[in-house]
């Protein structure tokens, strides 16, 4: 399968970094126009978007509350796990950009300090599913980052060959990619822009993930049987986290994720001790 992958990989230029670029321009242009460079403003303009998502989206809240555990790293990555043995090359461009990831997450965070819907709304007038997050932390959305960083390695990773399957895969990732980031409006934790900022910044953390991995080569050892023990060590503490989410909350997502660490941890296990 490796070998299939550096066949196939396509290696993106910083071209691909100019429309995402853009869009964020644009997205700062339009909130200029509109005076809604103020949280308030930001979020008034939001207000009615909000209020249709969230009502629309979480007519199906198992759906969404599961799906929406993919913006957890913890959740997500493990279902890539195995690719450390057979696909390395996936896992030294994911390394890389989930630290892009959390740099860009975290700072801007900050930042912008904008509060959530829960700290702005009455609680009764829209949808929360979950936890009630009420922090001032919503600008951008940390699990649309998580899972376009994800997706966007995934997607040069696995680019076809044929054009026209180039433009039917790199639509499907992103549809998904948005499906799944905007169950963050229908638990009610997010506004519409947090997921779409989110989308876009995680894309260029995917992309600077992948110059990044192309350029240094910092995480060459990855793949390497040596290190396999890192990794085991690794799998070995995420299944305890996951099993202490499946104690607390009893997601299906949760068990899925669980299941292909397992299997994972038992094929790299294998593999390092197999001479």
């Amino acid at each position: 399968m490796n070998k299939t992958v550096i066949s196939n990989y396509i290696q993106p230029g910083l071209l691909l970094l100019y429309v995402p670029l853009l869009l964020l321009t644009l997205i700062l242009f339009y909130l200029y126009k509109l005076d809604a460079l103020s949280f308030v403003a930001y979020i008034g303009i939001q207000e009615k978007w909000f209020f249709f998502l969230n009502s629309k989206l979480s007519q199906y809240p198992n759906l969404q509350y599961n799906l929406t555990q993919l913006g957890d790293a913890l959740v997500l990555l493990p279902f890539f796990s195995i690719f450390v043995v057979y696909v390395p090359k996936i896992w030294r461009s994911l390394l890389s950009a989930s630290l892009v990831s959390a740099v860009f997450c975290n700072l801007l965070k900050k930042l912008f300090a904008v509060p959530r819907p829960a700290a702005v709304f009455d609680n009764e007038s829209f949808v929360i599913i979950g936890k009630t997050l009420s922090g001032h932390t919503s600008l951008p959305s940390g699990h649309a980052i998580t899972v376009f960083t994800t997706f966007t390695i995934l997607m040069f990773t696995f680019m076809p060959q044929k054009q026209k399957y180039r433009i039917i895969w790199c639509t499907a990732i992103m549809i998904i990619g948005l499906i799944i980031a905007f169950t963050r409006v229908a638990v009610g934790a997010h506004y519409p822009l947090d997921v779409i900022i989110g989308s876009i910044i995680g894309y260029i953390s995917g992309l600077l993930g992948i110059f990044i991995n192309q350029k240094y080569k910092i995480w060459g050892w990855v793949g390497n049987k040596k290190y396999y023990p890192v990794f085991i060590l690794a799998f070995s503490i995420c299944i305890i986290i996951l099993i202490n989410k499946i104690i607390n909350e009893n997601l299906i997502i949760f068990y899925l994720s669980l299941i292909s660490l397992i299997i994972s941890l038992y094929i790299i296990t294998y593999v390092y001790v197999k001479k």
